[in-house]
């Protein structure tokens, strides 16, 4: 850049050929892309007992999954078992009067949405119990 003035004004101005190549300036370079890291989340229940566990921003599958188990055996479930396990989305269970549904969605609107309509189709006075969403975590 270069001063340039006239008539009570100042300003500045690229100097001519300054980002022609071989100038020996170096170029700003583009930052590079961010990077994201996938989150997981999970829900496990014992039917028999009516004990949830839940797990939610975990790093792997096989994390929230395990963790969603051990929380419903840690609050009394005896016969836990995996019911879902979704990343970077969300998941919702419906409760009814005999049982309840559990669905995934990409957003928390669709998630309870095909989760009450499959609580419905098998049950009456079906409401929402839990839901959750993960978020993918950017780590650059």
């Amino acid at each position: 850049m270069y001063p340039i003035s006239g008539q009570g004004w100042q300003s500045c101005a690229p100097i001519p050929g300054s980002n022609q190549p071989g100038n020996n300036q170096q170029q700003a370079s583009a930052p590079p892309p961010p990077r994201w890291e996938t989150r997981w989340g999970a829900i496990a229940t014992d039917g028999i007992r009516g004990t949830l566990g839940t797990t939610s921003d975990m790093i792997s599958q096989l994390s929230a999954e395990n963790g969603a188990i051990q929380d419903c055996q840690a609050k009394g479930g005896t016969q836990c078992s995996l019911n879902v396990s979704y990343s970077n989305s969300c998941g919702a269970m419906f409760v009814g009067d005999h049982g309840y549904s559990v669905n995934t969605g990409a957003t928390m609107d669709e998630a309870v949405s095909k989760t009450l309509q499959d609580c419905s189709a098998k049950d009456q006075n079906c409401h929402v119990y839990y839901s959750n969403c993960t978020q993918a975590k950017r780590t650059q």
